[in-house]
């Protein structure tokens, strides 16, 4: 056998596989090939996004020794490739995957990379012969983690079988596992939102439970649609074991795949007329405040003994359980023998609260960043809207509101916007901008639009009918309020989260929205709200983040009107989490003070004395006003416009360009092309012009919106001239009328002149990338000329039409 002569497919099925199956992986249960670790960034142009397959990162081989418990990358070449032409590759795949062994291999033999040292050799080559059975490499992984075999038994329990894990679910369940196999009681797990912390969280509690070492266990939320939809969804398979503590019997609405909704019932874990909680059940699931409520909701959990539970479970920790005088922390004080899990894709760390002061540094993070740069998560562009009055407006001497009310004479300015003051007419200018959006993009692309509270809410739903009254006439639910206090709205929230139900399509909201609502396919999440707080930026941006590929849902835009994304340049964005607060001698472990208070699901806060701002009302307290309500102005009069807009988008690197797109695109341009010269020979020398649009497109550079500003029948040939060099543009249009003016094509025959002629009008109408694809020629356009193999004859053959299509491409660059 001629190893030269196979392809790397070849060497993996006639060489790897049957040195592996020789050393004792099972190839059904412990050899997986061609593994996709990642699904592909997404690439936007103009109003769509599509994946970029060239960042697909693919493993050969991933050996494990048990589903779910990895254990070596091999990475696989042709054997005109050394054999160590594949380790570097082998090692960034085996970092992703949390294993300590890679290998490389041509077929020769494999280079063996041991990060355990267990021979003392960090990398060496061996035989095909002399590749390491699975239980070698198991003893030096469980060596490695410092595992021993007692614990190994837990760590080892399989996962439940049902949906495969993506590779950092995989990571975030095995290392928390390894975390109370090692007897440590608080553990941080961070995942962004959108990336499956509750499915991950199931899987954590299915291995502790099943192996015996958490026999019962506590979830908790703070949502009472995120204990529901949990139970009845990732959850299920606890059913029978399982029960909420609730004194009040919930029916789960859900669409089956016929568009049919069913009720399922959610079993109590307490009596509804007794009041007395059921302690048969292992698995129970409560919101915070279910039982830190009332003297008669706190005696629920005081009905268990403090040793009950051997887990506890906190979904979206960063709410309030690291403050110490919150009331949720009496929870977990209560049951503080058990180990507690915190799960959040925003751990808090200010200068007052710290959730890796109470829990430990996360034992895995997975940042959105990563997950944009992996194609699991959704990109974003941004549009910032400036509104004049914004920027300072101050009332008239003795103009009074709608109401008769004196307006205090002051300047108001964005902070005041539907907290103090109130413009109608600004509501108006928002809700057409949204609407112009939406008309645009799609008008029935789901909307969250964030408020001030539930009185903006309200009225931002009755601007936003106004300005959308052929749909909503013909729909009512188009545009729903879906707030705390709004019965009616909350009913329909799981019908706007859901993808298989077109209404509503926008949602106005307050707080409500903020966490916990998985809504798969929103395209755009509106900002009219001042947000302070980083932790409930990035909860509000994780609303547009997931990605659903059958609803095309690939990326969302943000509408801002309150400054909010300007949260994006700050460096805790997207940062690892940093411990900023130190608490010295018998100071709390987080005092109080944070700006964002825990609320019940009506916007009542639930921590505690300090409780008192009620955050998503139409009134709350007011300063100098002796604790009553705040006055709001309402005016009718007064003309609002939009002072300055502009787009923003999300650069290669995970951060939002903030200088205009021109100058970025030359900054970028000039990285890759110090000279006009070097790139008109670059582009020359290119065989497919489309190969150097695509790599500049992947280093950042926006074509389409580019055009957009520049003049949509632009090149990205004169793009590139003009904006990095000065040159003055021409059409596409312009180029290819030149062309035919100068009879390039006489020494071609007819029937190729005519096909030329052709692919110059695509061209004008087209771009370069069409009619580089042999595939243009089976368009309807050239059918009346011959089929695609009698037009390529005409020529003379494929390499002379090749060669022709060249001559055409230097033609029009000339």
């Amino acid at each position: 056998m001629d190893k030269k002569k196979l392809s790397e497919r070849d060497i993996c099925t006639k060489l790897i596989t049957p040195a592996l199956e020789a050393a004792g992986w099972d190839k059904q249960r412990q050899l997986r090939e061609e593994v996709n670790l990642t699904a592909g960034r997404v690439v936007v142009h103009g109003n769509k996004g599509v994946r970029d397959t060239k960042t697909i990162r693919r493993a050969d081989y991933v050996l494990s020794f048990k589903p779910g418990q990895p254990l070596a990358v091999v990475e696989a070449k042709d054997n005109k490739h050394t054999v160590r032409d594949g380790i570097q590759q082998a090692l960034d795949y085996a970092a992703m995957l949390d294993v300590p062994f890679a290998f490389s291999s041509n077929g020769d033999g494999f280079v063996f990379h041991d990060k355990t040292l267990a021979d003392g050799v960090l990398e060496r080559e061996i035989s095909l012969a002399e590749f390491p059975s699975p239980e070698v490499l198991w003893q030096r992984y469980l060596t490695w983690k410092g595992i021993s075999d007692e614990q190994a038994t837990v760590y080892a329990q399989d996962y439940h079988v049902g949906r495969s894990a993506r590779y950092y679910q995989v990571n975030a369940i095995n290392r928390s596992v390894e975390a109370v196999v090692k007897g440590q009681k608080r553990i941080l797990l961070v995942m962004a939102t959108g990336t499956g912390k509750t499915y991950t969280a199931f899987q954590i509690i299915w291995r502790l439970w099943k192996s015996g070492t958490a026999r019962r266990i506590l979830f908790l939320a703070d949502r009472n649609i995120l204990v529901d939809q949990t139970m009845v969804n990732d959850f299920k398979p606890f059913k029978g074991a399982m029960a909420k503590l609730s004194v009040n019997q919930k029916g789960v609405e859900k669409v089956d795949g016929a568009g049919q909704k069913t009720t399922e019932l959610v079993e109590l874990g307490v009596n509804p007329q007794t009041k007395k909680v059921d302690k048969s059940y292992e698995i129970y699931l409560s919101l915070y405040q279910a039982v830190t409520g009332t003297e008669e909701e706190r005696n629920i959990y005081k009905q268990f003994s403090p040793d009950f539970f051997d887990l506890v479970v906190i979904d979206e920790c960063h709410r309030g359980s690291a403050a110490e005088d919150s009331a949720w922390r009496e929870i977990l004080d209560y049951f503080g023998s058990a180990v507690h899990l915190g799960l959040t894709a925003t751990p808090k760390e200010t200068t007052e609260v710290s959730n890796i002061t109470y829990f430990g540094e996360p034992v895995y993070t997975y940042s959105l960043k990563q997950g944009i740069d992996d194609g699991f998560l959704a990109p974003y562009k941004v549009i910032r809207i400036d509104l004049d009055k914004d920027s300072g407006w101050r009332p008239t001497a003795g103009k009074v509101d709608a109401k008769g009310q004196a307006i205090e004479d002051r300047i108001y300015n964005q902070k005041d916007m539907n907290k103090t003051l109130v413009l109608t007419q600004r509501d108006e200018v928002v809700a057409k901008r949204i609407t112009e959006l939406l008309y645009a993009t799609g008008r029935m692309n789901k909307t969250i639009v964030f408020c001030e509270d539930i009185d903006h809410a309200s009225r931002m739903r009755q601007a936003l009918i106004n300005a959308n009254t052929d749909l909503a006439s013909a729909n009512p639910k188009y545009v729903m309020q879906i707030t705390g206090d709004n019965a009616e709205g909350k009913m329909e929230l799981d019908n706007f989260i859901d993808p298989k139900r077109a209404y509503p399509v926008i949602a106005t909201t307050s707080r409500l929205m903020t966490t916990g609502v998985d809504a798969q396919t929103c395209k755009l999440i509106v900002l009219d709200r001042t947000i302070n707080s980083m932790t409930e930026f990035k909860q509000i941006i994780g609303r547009g983040t997931r990605i659903n590929d059958d609803y095309d849902k690939l990326w969302f835009t943000i509408l801002d009107f309150k400054k909010a994304t300007e949260n994006f340049a700050d460096p805790a964005f997207d940062g690892e989490p940093v411990v900023i607060y130190e608490p010295k001698g018998d100071e709390p472990v987080a005092p109080s003070g944070d700006n964002d208070p825990p609320t019940d699901e009506q916007g009542k806060s639930v921590d505690g004395p300090r409780g008192t701002y009620d955050p998503d009302n139409g009134t709350g307290g007011n300063a100098g006003q002796g604790g009553g309500a705040r006055i709001k102005y309402v005016v009718d009069d007064v003309t609002v416009y939009v002072a300055n807009e502009r787009v923003q988008f999300m650069g290669p690197d995970g951060k939002l360009i903030t200088e205009s797109l021109k100058d970025y695109t030359r900054i970028q341009l000039k990285k890759r092309f110090a000279s006009l010269d070097e790139f008109l020979q670059s582009w020359t020398d290119a065989d497919r012009k489309q190969a150097i649009v695509d790599e500049l497109a992947a280093q950042g550079v926006f074509f389409d919106e580019l055009a957009k500003e520049t003049g949509k029948d632009l090149d990205p040939f004169d793009l590139v001239c003009h904006v990095a060099f000065g040159q003055k543009p021409l059409t596409r249009r312009e180029r290819a009328d030149n062309v035919k003016k100068k009879n390039y094509f006489t020494q071609y025959g007819e029937t190729a002149r005519k096909v030329l002629d052709k692919l110059l009008d695509k061209y004008a109408d087209e771009g370069i990338a069409n009619i580089e694809q042999t595939e243009v020629l089976r368009t309807p356009d050239f059918a009346p000329l011959g089929s695609p193999v009698e037009l390529i004859k005409s020529f003379g053959g494929k390499p002379q039409y090749q060669a022709a299509l060249r001559s055409l491409e230097l033609a029009l660059y000339q």
